[in-house]
């Protein structure tokens, strides 16, 4: 009889606890001046190349609430709707320091990045940022995502991969704030 009181409180504080996380993971928020969620990409964010003609730029996104013991922030933008069987990476950026939560518009390739950020190879084959450019007539979803790491630093080879850069972000990921937007031509 004594046990069943024990076993609920241990429950219920499980409960608490996953209640607790999962409200602290809602708080961390990101923005932008460049992108907003749903809405249709700007020109300045189109790729400008295989039939696009855009600015070919990395938006503004600035992030709050981070959760409790962020040590780092990766970015990454993926279009889940490429033709491709595994989507495509538009950018991927890792290693910026736990007391940034801005990069503006145009940050990708130039000094405006965080000291220390480091840019992998996107899926157009370049470093940095690859605006969007999907097929004529299909309209894709970009999402802008700010991962918060439980490491100061994901060590990743110079020529690593998107796949590579994802699983470790992934592997030590302990939040991320998320802004899809779409684009079509």
């Amino acid at each position: 009889m004594d046990r069943f009181p024990k076993q609920f409180s241990i429950v219920l504080a499980l409960a608490a606890g996953v209640a607790a996380s999962s409200a602290a993971a809602q708080d961390f928020r990101l923005a932008s001046t460049s992108v907003a969620e749903g809405a249709k990409l700007a020109s300045a964010q189109v790729f400008q190349g295989f039939g696009c003609e855009g600015g070919n730029q990395s938006p503004h996104l600035v992030w709050s609430n981070p959760p409790a013991g962020t040590k780092s922030f990766a970015i990454t933008a993926y279009d889940p709707d490429a033709p491709t069987g595994s989507g495509w990476w538009h950018w991927n950026v890792v290693n910026i320091p736990a007391n940034v939560s801005e990069v503006p518009a145009g940050a990708s390739g130039t000094h405006a990045l965080p000291k220390g950020a480091v840019e992998i190879r996107n899926d157009y084959g370049a470093v940095g940022f690859g605006g969007a450019c999907p097929p004529p007539g299909e309209v894709h979803r970009y999402v802008f995502t700010v991962h918060a790491l439980s490491v100061e630093k994901l060590d990743l080879p110079t020529n690593g991969s998107n796949a590579l850069a994802g699983f470790m972000i992934r592997a030590n990921s302990i939040g991320k704030a998320s802004i899809t937007a779409v684009y079509n031509r």
